[in-house]
């Protein structure tokens, strides 16, 4: 959550509004707005409070267009209005709403199949506002584990213990060995490579690492990191020292691409060092936010003593969450959607988020302006930055212009040791159609002689102009 600052003295004036807003009478009808930063004094009619709320949030970018975010931006009319019935339900009150924890359980059950647990009967997990939740639940089970096995020498002055990542994972995970008190040791990028280093991330491993973190598809260029070779260089780390690390996938976007499009690829609980994975339904799941889901491969990978268990309304509910209270909106949705699509229907879905992506980063290196750094046959997702011999802009100056357009797309540096090297990303997800594929090539197409007219590049603060804060 964002950290906002108090309202500025400017912020305090007061707003002219259209008479209109009023009831009926234009003239009997408002003509200042509320304060925005202290409660009004008197109530608004509901038609008035909607349209003065409704006119700010026009200036808001337009979702379908964002091609920054991740996160599912349309979803069917008989989805939202299932969103809708359940939005008052408090999902964390299962025994109320029996049904609404059943449809949890049942998502449960049929992710636990779809990523081949050795029994999906036993398999455990539960539904989270997000893959930072989910990732949080995965880091304190790894950490609880490791403390089991380590009774012995910790808690104690000189024993810390770590978590083994790539540089490029998601900031959630840089948040949980923060809050948690975990060292953060990350493989750095390396040339053409990314993402994490299997070998690498052995290396960095001692009898203090209390897991590995695989990325099933990095946010910062779309690629697949290659999950069963860091767990054969984890089990030759065992071999060599007796050393036994376990897993965990980040599976935000690829774990609900990967088991529909790549199904040749083992990355999943088929390998038995994997010990948790997590997703987000509402990214390639395609639900609406926000829904995420952590799963363990067995009741021995979530240490009992990490899940609570509360007399409240009347039963006996176990629970294992950062989060109490939260509707129940979203993990109908994600139920809806596995039932509406099936393993066929979301195979038809990436699949032709997938083709839209290739051909989209076909289509830009075509102007030769641009250099792929991955072309969305993974994730639907791809990186690209100038070609080497174009100076007259920079990816940060394309950001800015795709703007004016309403297209969102981030601009950002790599992380250590690429800091060299500036991209841009494009996220392709369902509802970016071929049609609006089209229609921002075009754009592109029609500022690129503006840019390559440009002196040299016009981004002053390539800090302040960065888009990529995901």
């Amino acid at each position: 959550m964002a950290l906002h600052k108090g309202p500025q003295k400017h912020e305090h004036r007061r707003l002219s509004v259209n008479p209109f807003f009023g009831e009926a009478n234009p003239v009997g009808g408002m003509t200042e707005a509320p304060p925005t930063h202290r409660l009004p004094n008197a109530p608004l009619a509901p038609s008035t409070a909607y349209q003065l709320v409704h006119d700010e949030l026009m200036l808001d970018g337009n979702a379908r267009l964002n091609l920054a975010t991740f996160v599912t931006t349309w979803m069917e009319p008989q989805a939202g209005v299932l969103m809708a019935e359940c939005r008052d339900k408090n999902m964390i009150d299962k025994d109320e709403y029996p049904r609404t924890a059943e449809l949890e359980r049942r998502c449960v059950a049929m992710l636990a199949d779809l990523w081949n647990a050795p029994d999906p009967s036993a398999a455990v997990g539960c539904s989270t506002t997000g893959s930072s939740e989910a990732c949080m639940l995965a880091g304190m089970a790894l950490k609880r584990r490791w403390m089991q096995r380590n009774r012995d020498r910790y808690p104690s002055s000189g024993v810390r213990p770590n978590l083994v990542m790539g540089v490029n994972v998601q900031v959630c995970w840089e948040k949980f060995c923060n809050f948690w008190e975990v060292e953060a040791r990350q493989v750095p990028m390396e040339g053409d490579r990314y993402h994490l280093d299997p070998q690498a991330a052995a290396e960095l491993c001692d009898e203090n690492t209390i897991g590995v973190v695989g990325i099933l598809g990095s946010t910062f260029d779309g690629s697949y990191e290659p999950i069963a070779d860091l767990c054969a260089a984890l089990d030759g780390l065992q071999e060599r020292t007796g050393l036994d690390v376990p897993v965990h996938v980040d599976g935000a976007s690829g774990g609900m691409v990967a088991p529909f499009l790549d199904e040749d690829l083992v990355w999943d609980f088929r390998l038995p060092r994997v010990a948790s994975i997590n997703t987000s339904g509402h990214k390639y799941g395609l639900v609406y936010p926000g829904v995420g889901w952590a799963l363990w491969r067995d009741k021995e990978a979530l240490p009992e003593e990490l899940v609570f268990r509360v007399n409240y309304l009347g039963g006996d509910m176990p629970t294992f969450a950062l989060n109490f209270s939260r509707p129940g909106a979203q993990v109908v949705a994600q139920y809806y959607t596995f039932l509406r699509l099936g393993r066929e229907g979301y195979r038809a879905v990436q699949q032709s988020t997938r083709d839209v992506a290739c051909a989209l980063a076909e289509r830009i290196a075509a102007f030769g302006d641009f250099r792929l750094l991955t072309r969305g046959d993974q994730l639907p997702v791809f990186a690209f930055t100038t070609a080497p011999d174009v100076t007259s802009f920079d990816v940060f100056d394309v950001s800015r212009r795709l703007r004016e357009g309403g297209w969102l797309v981030p601009a950002y540096t790599f992380p250590p040791h690429r800091e060299d090297l500036s991209v841009l990303r494009i996220v392709c997800r369902n509802g970016f159609s071929t049609d609006l594929a089209d229609l921002f090539v075009e754009n592109l197409g029609r500022l690129l002689p503006e840019l390559r007219r440009q002196p040299h590049p016009l981004t002053q603060d390539k800090q302040a102009a960065t888009g990529f804060h995901h």
